[in-house]
């Protein structure tokens, strides 16, 4: 039995524990949930997840986790990966819990709400509010900044080596960019920022899951 991945192939947060699977080298399964259908929230799904959003996993020995950055954490962790720092290294930890707190605060919360109004909503068939996208857009705009500061100074977010914090960021930033929001590949504002960017973009890794996680056939 090999650790299962229950989400949806094109799924940010179902890219980002598939990603983190890759990096440890962990093999996995991609149980399939139609989002598109509501599969998400049947009655079924939610005894796992009970917020009914993807992914949720079950490893070998039938442990259940849900929420995509706990499985990342809890990944790397099982599996001695340096991608996290041990918790007995207390100042290298902390430096890896202030970059994770970063992605979350200052990245994500915003992406995400660009990818809701921009992606999410026409894809069903809804408005989405340009407005409002805009504000995000900016705000965003304005932390990637602080980033080109942060990254001037040292390698990652963390510090000289790569982390989770770093790849957490891959799935939305890769969305965004998608659609024209360039902020992280302009070396010429942003150098630093678009040195890291493409040196996280370049992993094999995120390499084999970008365009989605691969189904047991493929």
């Amino acid at each position: 039995m090999v650790l299962k991945i229950y989400g949806f192939p094109a799924s940010t947060c179902t890219r980002r524990v598939a990603l983190v699977c890759e990096e440890v080298g962990v093999p996995y399964e991609l149980v399939v949930v139609n989002i598109s259908k509501g599969e998400q929230k049947t009655s079924t799904f939610l005894e796992h997840q009970p917020f009914g959003v993807v992914p949720y996993i079950v490893d070998q020995d039938g442990y259940e986790l849900y929420e995509s950055r706990a499985i990342g954490r809890y990944l790397a962790t099982k599996h001695s990966s340096p991608l996290i720092p041990s918790p007995t290294d207390v100042k290298k930890w902390g430096k890896f819990e202030q970059a994770a707190s970063i992605e979350q605060s200052n990245f994500d919360a915003f992406a995400l709400n660009i990818a809701t109004e921009r992606v999410f909503k026409p894809a069903k068939g809804l408005a989405g509010d340009e407005a409002l996208a805009q504000r995000y857009t900016e705000a965003l705009k304005a932390k990637i900044d602080v980033y080109e500061v942060i990254l001037s100074k040292q390698k990652y977010l963390a510090g000289e080596e790569c982390t989770l914090a770093d790849l957490f960021h891959l799935p939305y930033g890769a969305l965004i960019t998608k659609i024209g929001i360039n902020f992280l590949e302009d070396d010429i504002t942003r150098p630093h920022v678009a040195r890291w960017w493409k040196d996280i973009t370049s992993r094999p890794s995120w390499l084999k899951v970008k365009d989605g996680v691969p189904l047991p056939s493929q």
